[in-house]
């Protein structure tokens, strides 16, 4: 019953944050930090999503073929390859070490 309870309340705080954001002044919202802020935030969250689900698998941390494939479309995006490009050429290197056995 307490994992019901637990869902309950999250859902309930969820609500409340969501709803929040309509009682914000525009005025914080709207500003130049905050415009910043959110952008950072969001690339911040965006690479900690690639990172964890490259790198874990079962709860443990893994090596295998996609640890160089991401590590290859970073460089290539570095040195702004169109994103096409950065797609096909990762999962080529992620295909080409599972195929020739080197990682699985």
């Amino acid at each position: 019953m307490t994992l019901w309870i637990a869902l309950i309340a999250a859902s309930l705080v969820v609500w409340a944050l969501k709803n929040a954001g309509y009682i914000v002044p525009p005025r914080f919202v709207e500003g130049a930090l905050m415009s910043r802020v959110a952008g950072l935030v969001t690339v911040a969250l965006l690479a900690s999503l690639v990172v964890s689900q490259t790198l874990q698998e079962s709860g443990e941390i893994v090596w295998d073929a996609r640890v160089p494939a991401v590590g290859v479309a970073g460089i290539l995006l570095y040195f702004k390859t169109p994103f096409l490009l950065v797609l096909l050429v990762a999962g080529a290197v992620a295909g080409g070490l599972r195929f020739f056995g080197l990682m699985v």
